[in-house]
This record gives C-alpha cells, structure tokens and sequence, in this order.
C-alpha cells in the first residue's frame, strides 16, 4: 500500500476542496528513492504559480490544485487539476513506475476536471491550464484565447 489514502493526505485534499479553507493546492512526494510509499509534502495558498516552485527538478511528485477564474463578470468557476509531475532529474526507474502507481492517488484525488503531465514547470502556467479547464467545461466564453 502506497499511502496515498493516509489521514495526512486526506484531509489536505479535503481542505484544497473545502470553499471555507485558503489552501489551494497541495503535493504527495515518495516516501524514499526506491519503493511506492508516499507522503504529504507541502500544501499552500498561493495557487498554480506557488505550487509550481515547489515540485522537484529530481522527483516524481503529485500534486492536485484548486483553480478559480471568471468566464464573464456574473460568473466564477471552480475547478480542480490532477498534476502529474516528472521533474528532469527523476531516476529512470521511478519515471517506468509513476504511470502504474499514478492509479492509487488518482483514485484517492479523484474529483478533478483536468490532469496535467508535466515535465517542465512551464506546464503549470495558468493562463495555459484555464485554457484547458475552460474547454473541458464546454462553455468558453472567451473563444478558447483565455
């Protein structure tokens, strides 16, 4: 058992979740550089911009991250990323592995509309991932430019 369904990890993604809670985004890390087992790594406030300066460059992290943005002025989303992150450094191995072991915290971070495979940090930028949401949603207001 990975752990991905650990209290620590649960009630992180239920805070990122919770309209009544600031934290906006949180990242599961391996535990150690061989086996499954992961931990909760950080959490924080500061969305996409600040979750992207927290992966790291030598992992395979997850991260999962609430996104809000306004498709006109009368209305405000909510929507949820899966982030898949394989940093440049990642051992070979551990890289083979992430997409078998991606399925246990996928079903344990499993309300999101969009996931996102990224190996750069300029794979986070949000104006990219509203993109995304937006047409994922159907309605894009904005004609798909966000």
């Amino acid at each position: 058992m990975s752990g991905a369904n650990s209290p620590e990890i649960l009630a992180a993604y239920d805070a990122v979740r919770s309209d009544k809670d600031e934290s906006n985004w949180l990242i599961i890390s391996y535990a150690s550089p061989t086996g499954n087992a992961l931990s909760l790594t950080a959490t924080g406030t500061g969305g996409l911009e600040e979750l992207a300066s927290k992966l790291d460059e030598s992992q395979a992290q997850y991260a999962y991250v609430r996104v809000e943005y306004a498709n006109d002025t009368e209305s405000k989303r909510v929507k949820f990323v899966l982030v898949i992150w394989i940093g440049e450094g990642t051992k070979v191995m551990r890289k083979a592995r992430v997409s078998i072991e991606s399925g246990e915290v996928k079903k344990v971070l499993g309300h999101h509309s969009i996931q996102v495979d990224a190996r750069d940090k300029g794979d986070l930028e949000e104006k990219e991932i509203v993109i995304r949401l937006r047409k994922a949603g159907g309605a894009d207001y904005n004609g798909g430019r966000g």
